[in-house]
């Protein structure tokens, strides 16, 4: 009887708890787990062995070293379902009656941190690297300009014009950082203000005619006379700016022919629904997924001959979510892709 009041005093204290737990007796059989522990390992049930639901040799290598004696251990433990997900397993020892000396294990989910971890240091290496290019190609104009072309006007005037254009590729990447780490700061934030997405749309299709003009594409849009949101106006003429220039530049091609970009903005079961539609080559379907990753390209050179940050994108999904939107892609290849970002209606704001 004291022991199982034990058990049921160490299960009301494990429940307590929010990270997964359980005790674990001297022949390593579940005696007590909180339902944080039964919702991750459903197979690892009371009275049998942990190892038939465990297979973690360092972790019951530990449980067996503090169960003869040991301190308590922090060791780690990863498994796939179907993403990799990382823990970190405490293992103490503690004292029931009548079943001498047991383990406390507790689970603390590390997935997100280490997710979180990977993505600043690929943020910090791929931004070093798209910093370095334009930047070596600088240095090394500035010391031949220096020495050898010093007198050369015609090359000096060549150099001058290449220099600016590394430089102004510096600067669009510099402001899309800082941009993004803006929107992200204030993501948990909702904007509060009506802004007539519409009137964005046209707006940003009549400033991007003359760079459509310069790559023979032809922009279509229909849109209503007024569609309302709340939002953040700045911010949308990003979005639907990025969406459609990235449109007229993909599309584009040497054949010479006019392909159109079509720009379809309605309000579908209360919510404004745009859609950015290109004659492009379109986009694998492998690359989809991958598209809003930061610095994420499909074809590096081109994106880069194109003056693009590999941002563009990054900053599109993060200012939808603030909008408290979605964004999805749609494309098969050789037949172009389809952008599309749905935001509630003002009305619809709660």
């Amino acid at each position: 009887m004291a022991a199982n009041a034990d058990i049921g005093s160490a299960t009301t204290l494990l429940e307590a708890l929010r990270d997964p737990a359980a005790v674990i007796d001297a022949a390593t059989r579940v005696v007590a787990a909180n339902a944080a522990w039964r919702a991750l390992l459903p197979a690892a049930r009371l009275e049998q062995p942990l190892a038939l639901a465990l297979r973690a040799p360092d972790v019951l290598d530990a449980i067996a070293r503090v169960q003869q004696g040991g301190a308590a251990e922090t060791v780690a433990w990863s498994e796939r379902r179907p993403f990799i997900h990382y823990h970190e397993v405490h293992i103490a020892p503690v004292d029931i009656a009548k079943l001498g000396r047991c383990v406390a294990l507790t689970l603390r989910d590390l997935t997100e941190i280490r997710h979180t971890e990977r993505m600043r240091v690929d943020f910090i290496a791929n931004a070093s690297h798209e910093l370095r290019t334009p930047l070596a190609s600088l240095l090394g104009f500035v010391e031949t300009l220096q020495g050898a072309a010093r007198d050369d006007a015609g090359a000096r005037e060549r150099f001058l014009g290449i220099m600016g254009e590394q430089a102004r590729r510096m600067k669009r990447l510099i402001d899309d950082l800082l941009s993004l780490s803006r929107i992200e700061q204030n993501e948990h934030r909702a904007p509060q203000t009506a802004v007539d997405l519409a009137g964005v749309a046209r707006q940003v299709t009549e400033g991007l005619a003359s760079l459509a003009a310069e790559n023979r594409i032809r922009l279509a849009l229909e849109a209503p006379e007024a569609l309302t949101v709340t939002g953040d106006r700045d911010e949308l003429v990003r979005v639907v700016e990025n969406l459609i220039e990235n449109a007229i530049k993909y599309s584009a091609d040497d054949d010479g022919a006019e392909r159109p970009v079509e720009i379809d903005l309605k309000d579908i079961e209360h919510r404004a629904v745009l859609r950015v539609r290109d004659h492009g080559p379109g986009i694998s379907r492998e690359h989809l997924p991958r598209l809003t990753e930061r610095f994420y390209r499909v074809d590096a050179g081109q994106s880069r001959a194109k003056g693009g940050t590999g941002l563009g994108l990054a900053l599109v999904k993060h200012i939808v979510a603030r909008h408290r939107g979605r964004l999805s892609v749609d494309s098969t290849p050789g037949d172009g892709a389809t952008f599309t970002i749905s935001l509630p209606l003002r009305e619809n704001i709660k």
